[in-house]
């Protein structure tokens, strides 16, 4: 998968997608916006059980106390988590359907270095044009047929458009 000015190209198609509100990046920070430039492994695909069936396999369902960890500096950070977790996270079980499929990278994973960033994924869009927080956005059918046709260890290509 490699990321175009049009979109994300796969397999000869090219759909539309959104990245995060700070553009891209060389030097992602916690925090930024920005989506980082590299070449990324898809690490793992996560999906609410009660909204979709798995969009693959090797998918892992999404429980009500599974978080994400954006606590920088703490041994699991940029790593899921569970509830109860006292320390800043990300709810990977959300009330909007953003995290109903997401598509999980290697970025700062899986050994974190403090502030570079978490929580690099694929996921739903909220609207076309809709910038994100860092992660690759699709709209809900492209994001399942990407789901389907990628394995563990795809790259997820961001190179630094101009």
């Amino acid at each position: 998968m490699v990321l175009t000015p049009r979109g994300l190209r796969l397999g000869g198609r090219v759909y539309p997608c959104t990245i995060g509100k700070g553009g891209l990046s060389q030097n992602k920070r916690e925090g930024d916006g920005a989506t980082p430039v590299g070449s990324h492994r898809v690490v793992g695909i996560l999906y609410r059980p009660d909204r979709i069936t798995a969009p693959a396999p090797w998918a892992t369902p999404i429980g009500p106390r599974d978080l994400w960890s954006d606590a920088s500096g703490r041994p699991d950070y940029n790593h899921q988590v569970r509830a109860p977790y006292p320390h800043s996270h990300e709810a990977l079980r959300r009330a909007d359907p953003l995290y109903d499929l997401v598509i999980v990278t290697d970025w700062n994973w899986p050994d974190a270095v403090a502030g570079a960033g978490s929580a690099i994924f694929m996921h739903r869009w909220r609207r076309p044009g809709y910038p994100t927080e860092g992660c690759v956005a699709l709209r809900p059918d492209h994001l399942a047929r990407i789901a389907a046709r990628i394995s563990i260890g795809t790259r997820l290509i961001i190179p630094q458009l101009r």
